[in-house]
Protein backbone atom coordinates (compact mmCIF):
# COMPACT_ATOMS: atom_id res chain seq x y z
CA UNK A 1 0.00 0.00 0.00
CA UNK A 2 1.41 3.58 -1.17
CA UNK A 3 1.18 6.14 1.33
CA UNK A 4 -1.17 8.40 1.45
CA UNK A 5 -0.58 11.65 -0.27
CA UNK A 6 -1.60 15.09 1.28
CA UNK A 7 -0.63 17.32 -0.70
CA UNK A 8 -4.00 17.56 -2.96
CA UNK A 9 -5.81 18.61 0.84
CA UNK A 10 -3.54 22.00 -0.09
CA UNK A 11 -5.63 21.91 -3.18
CA UNK A 12 -9.03 21.27 -1.78
CA UNK A 13 -7.42 24.84 0.71
CA UNK A 14 -6.62 26.64 -2.49
CA UNK A 15 -9.89 26.05 -3.90
CA UNK A 16 -13.25 28.15 -3.77
CA UNK A 17 -17.02 26.97 -2.90
CA UNK A 18 -19.14 27.31 -5.75
CA UNK A 19 -23.18 27.33 -5.63
CA UNK A 20 -24.56 23.99 -6.06
CA UNK A 21 -26.66 23.96 -9.38
CA UNK A 22 -29.80 22.83 -9.20
CA UNK A 23 -30.49 19.21 -9.78
CA UNK A 24 -27.00 18.83 -8.71
CA UNK A 25 -26.37 15.09 -6.78
CA UNK A 26 -24.78 14.28 -3.84
CA UNK A 27 -21.83 12.56 -3.63
CA UNK A 28 -21.76 8.66 -3.21
CA UNK A 29 -19.46 7.20 -0.41
CA UNK A 30 -16.50 6.04 -3.41
CA UNK A 31 -16.33 9.48 -4.21
CA UNK A 32 -16.40 11.08 -0.98
CA UNK A 33 -13.94 8.53 0.50
CA UNK A 34 -11.59 9.12 -1.91
CA UNK A 35 -11.51 12.96 -1.50
CA UNK A 36 -11.86 12.06 2.55
CA UNK A 37 -8.12 11.07 2.40
CA UNK A 38 -6.67 14.71 1.60
CA UNK A 39 -8.27 15.64 5.21
CA UNK A 40 -7.05 15.48 8.32
CA UNK A 41 -8.94 13.37 10.66
CA UNK A 42 -12.44 14.19 9.41
CA UNK A 43 -14.74 11.48 9.09
CA UNK A 44 -17.39 9.98 7.01
CA UNK A 45 -20.67 9.68 8.93
CA UNK A 46 -24.51 8.85 8.28
CA UNK A 47 -23.75 6.68 4.97
CA UNK A 48 -21.38 9.49 3.68
CA UNK A 49 -24.18 12.15 3.74
CA UNK A 50 -22.12 14.22 6.13
CA UNK A 51 -18.70 15.13 7.13
CA UNK A 52 -17.94 16.03 10.72
CA UNK A 53 -14.93 16.24 13.06
CA UNK A 54 -14.56 17.31 16.59
CA UNK A 55 -11.84 19.66 18.45
CA UNK A 56 -10.80 19.74 21.99
CA UNK A 57 -9.51 23.13 23.47
CA UNK A 58 -7.46 23.93 26.63
CA UNK A 59 -10.48 26.38 27.57
CA UNK A 60 -13.91 27.93 26.76
CA UNK A 61 -12.05 30.91 25.19
CA UNK A 62 -9.83 29.30 22.97
CA UNK A 63 -12.84 27.45 21.38
CA UNK A 64 -14.30 30.27 20.96
CA UNK A 65 -11.73 31.69 18.93
CA UNK A 66 -11.51 28.54 17.05
CA UNK A 67 -15.00 29.08 15.76
CA UNK A 68 -14.57 32.40 15.54
CA UNK A 69 -11.73 31.71 12.78
CA UNK A 70 -14.21 28.92 11.24
CA UNK A 71 -16.87 31.22 11.01
CA UNK A 72 -14.53 34.35 9.23
CA UNK A 73 -14.03 31.18 6.57
CA UNK A 74 -17.75 30.12 5.96
CA UNK A 75 -18.95 33.49 5.34
CA UNK A 76 -16.45 34.12 3.02
CA UNK A 77 -16.68 30.96 1.43
CA UNK A 78 -20.32 31.22 1.89
CA UNK A 79 -20.67 27.79 3.21
CA UNK A 80 -21.27 27.06 6.77
CA UNK A 81 -21.08 23.88 8.94
CA UNK A 82 -23.21 22.99 11.88
CA UNK A 83 -21.34 24.06 15.06
CA UNK A 84 -21.58 22.80 18.89
CA UNK A 85 -19.84 23.74 21.12
CA UNK A 86 -19.13 22.13 25.08
CA UNK A 87 -17.11 24.14 27.21
CA UNK A 88 -13.67 23.28 25.33
CA UNK A 89 -15.13 20.88 22.44
CA UNK A 90 -16.02 22.13 19.30
CA UNK A 91 -17.66 19.27 16.43
CA UNK A 92 -18.59 20.72 13.18
CA UNK A 93 -20.47 18.74 10.59
CA UNK A 94 -20.63 19.55 6.92
CA UNK A 95 -23.17 19.07 4.56
CA UNK A 96 -24.42 20.47 1.29
CA UNK A 97 -27.94 21.53 2.58
CA UNK A 98 -29.53 22.30 -1.03
CA UNK A 99 -28.51 18.67 -1.93
CA UNK A 100 -29.10 16.83 0.81
CA UNK A 101 -25.63 15.37 0.90
CA UNK A 102 -22.02 16.06 0.38
CA UNK A 103 -20.21 18.02 -2.54
CA UNK A 104 -17.02 19.09 -3.27
CA UNK A 105 -17.46 22.38 -1.03
CA UNK A 106 -17.56 20.53 2.05
CA UNK A 107 -14.31 19.30 1.54
CA UNK A 108 -13.03 22.52 0.16
CA UNK A 109 -14.26 24.17 3.61
CA UNK A 110 -12.74 21.30 5.60
CA UNK A 111 -9.58 21.27 3.84
CA UNK A 112 -9.88 25.73 4.84
CA UNK A 113 -10.45 24.53 8.64
CA UNK A 114 -7.14 22.37 8.85
CA UNK A 115 -5.34 25.30 7.99
CA UNK A 116 -6.31 26.53 10.84
CA UNK A 117 -3.46 26.92 13.78
CA UNK A 118 -4.60 25.49 16.81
Amino acid sequence: MSPIDKTQGKQLANKRCIPCEKGAKAMNREEAEKLLVELNDWALIDDAHLLAKSFHFKNFVAAIHFVNKVAAIAEEEKHHPDITISYNDVGLELSTHAIHGLSENDFILAAKIDEIKI
